[in-house]
């Protein structure tokens, strides 16, 4: 899926790609290497789902949203979450448990987030990666508190966020710990990646949004579910 994008201011392109390598790609690998460094925190292990979605989403929807195209979104969403993973073992994190698993939750996210990132591109032209950051600040924000400090924030609310449900489905998988949410996610993450493509593929016409905001909810309704 393609997307024709107006002209841009000149420094735009290159303020974009150096967020979508800060948020996808340094900030993750900083958490990492403090994680590592700082005994007192949680094991690599237990923390490595929550970063590895953050790196994803940032890299995948705010890329996509700049070039207005699915697959770079897709593409480099991948090559960061092969190097966070490579990244992750070095540091001491035990071998993934289930490989197939985990390539599966990394491509279903990575599709999911770069599908969000394209529709901004089209709804919103040359604007559209400004709102993918944004969306990627405030879900980064959440993921990392829910990580820090468990029980800190609202079942429900994490139940809403695509972002959490990466970080359920990758977690699950490098883990070995298949659990009823954990698959629930990962199918929340495909149907909202295929309803997102539906809207942005029909764009401009505005009535699909009522097909994603429902599948989005529904979904949600499904994490929330087996969560409780």
């Amino acid at each position: 899926m393609t997307s024709s994008l107006p002209h841009q201011p000149p420094t735009w392109p290159l303020l974009a790609w150096l967020t979508a390598g800060l948020a996808g790609v340094a900030a993750p690998a900083l958490a990492m290497l403090l994680s590592h460094n700082a005994p007192a925190t949680a094991p690599i292990a237990e923390i490595a789902g929550p970063i590895l979605a953050v790196g994803l989403m940032g890299t995948g929807m705010i890329s996509a949203a700049t070039a207005g195209r699915l697959w770079i979104g897709i593409a480099l969403a991948l090559l960061t979450g092969a190097g966070l993973i490579w990244l992750a073992c070095a540091l001491g994190m035990p071998p993934v448990a289930h490989p197939m698993a985990t390539g599966l939750a990394v491509i279903i996210a990575s599709t999911s987030f770069a599908a969000r990132g394209t529709l901004f591109a089209r709804s919103a032209a040359d604007k559209g990666w400004w709102i993918a950051v944004a969306v990627v600040a405030g879900e980064a924000a959440v993921v990392a508190t829910a990580a820090a400090t468990p029980g800190a924030l609202p079942g429900w609310l994490l139940a809403l966020l695509p972002a959490q449900w990466a970080s359920m489905a990758i977690q699950s998988a490098l883990t070995g710990l298949a659990t009823p949410a954990a698959i629930a996610a990962l199918f929340a993450l495909g149907g909202t990646a295929a309803a997102t493509l539906l809207v942005a593929r029909l764009w401009p016409k505005r009535w699909p949004y009522l097909i994603m905001f429902t599948t989005w909810l529904g979904f949600s309704a499904l994490v929330w579910h087996q969560v409780g």
